[in-house]
């Protein structure tokens, strides 16, 4: 399945709510206004350190003005690869040195950091009431939205005809050395289609895929553009939302007929955190409807009820995917370790 989606970013007012579960319509996806003791209490933190991997795509940080206009609370946004991000925490948490307030990643990544103690109750989401059927949140973590990956076709290099339509379809001699790839050996969106290819295709497609000569990459953005300028006919996995900001170029989404690899991201609050009121009232803003629509919009899967109505219909049906697999906690070490080896 292959789309081309033209990108818009629109904000839809919403009435934002924080502590209540009151709503104004039965699965709306609205509340009512926020509690003015914890809004008052996060204006006195004066201000939020978030701990987060987009690496700079715009609407996540149009998000977060959303929150800094609403509540004039500042953020300070560290943005890096999970790996790094997963390091410096760990480094805070082993010195005791408490900087950051709240943490967005993985919902993998996530669970393994609230079993080694490095995260502590939100104690009450409201808006989490609101999140869609077989979503639900933690007394710890609370899922924001889904990444989905396919596959970044140059239409340039590539006939209608030979675009693979399939996952087992990289597999075929013909794209060898021709494949660019976010790096699977190491945490990220290489590792995720990795793991769910393992447990999908198999050991022996995953031989197979290792005989590719696939290039890997760690600069997501450059890498898009060198697909889009024909340096690689293909390019692995892709995301959504990042092909939404390459209108105009020559290259088009594939999604492979056995679905979409995927992310679920969550978000929690450090132990330790400094401002802890403001990241209470900001993890409750990112299921307001406003952050939802935005990641709507900008090719996510929202999880806030009755969001994903609003899109576009193609859009739309691109984020209604067949989910195909995603990282476990369990086993990502394991994975990460098939990865190195398949990939030498």
């Amino acid at each position: 399945m292959s789309f081309r989606i033209d990108a818009s970013a629109a904000r839809i007012a919403c009435v934002f709510a924080l502590a209540t579960f009151a709503f104004l319509a039965p699965g709306a996806g609205r509340a009512t206004e926020p509690d003015v003791a914890l809004v008052a209490a996060a204006k006195k933190d004066g201000k939020l350190v978030f701990y987060a991997s987009f690496l700079g795509t715009k609407f996540h940080l149009e998000i977060i003005k959303g929150f800094e206009r609403k509540y004039g609370i500042p953020v300070e946004l560290l943005d890096v690869r999970a790996s790094e991000m997963r390091e410096r925490i760990r480094t805070e948490q082993t010195t005791g040195r408490f900087i950051g307030d709240i943490v967005q990643n993985g919902a993998a990544t996530l669970l393994r950091q609230e079993r080694e103690g490095e995260l502590q109750p939100h104690g009450g989401v409201p808006n989490a009431a609101n999140l869609i059927d077989g979503q639900s949140a933690t007394d710890i973590r609370v899922p924001n939205y889904m990444l989905i990956y396919g596959v970044l076709v140059n239409t340039s290099l590539v006939k209608p005809e030979d675009e693979p339509k399939s996952w087992n379809d990289l597999a075929d001699p013909k794209w060898k050395g021709k494949i660019l790839s976010d790096d699977m050996r190491a945490i990220g969106g290489g590792q995720v289609m990795f793991s769910a290819l393992a447990d999908a295709m198999g050991k022996d497609y995953l031989r197979k895929l290792g005989s590719q000569e696939i290039a890997f990459s760690r600069d997501v953005g450059a890498d898009e553009r060198r697909v889009a300028r024909g340096e690689y006919p293909l390019r692995i996995p892709q995301l959504v939302s990042n092909y939404l900001l390459l209108k105009g170029l020559p290259v088009k989404f594939v999604m492979p007929s056995e679905g979409a690899p995927y992310i679920r991201f969550d978000m929690a609050i450090l132990k330790g955190a400094p401002h802890l009121a403001a990241a209470k009232l900001f993890m409750n803003y990112y299921l307001s409807e406003e952050a939802q629509l935005l990641y709507a919009q900008g090719g996510l899967v929202p999880l806030a009820r009755g969001v994903i109505d609003k899109v576009d219909p193609a859009l739309r049906a691109l984020e209604q995917s067949k989910l195909m697999g995603t990282t476990d906690p369990d086993t990502q070490d394991s994975m990460l370790a098939l990865a190195r080896e398949t990939f030498k």
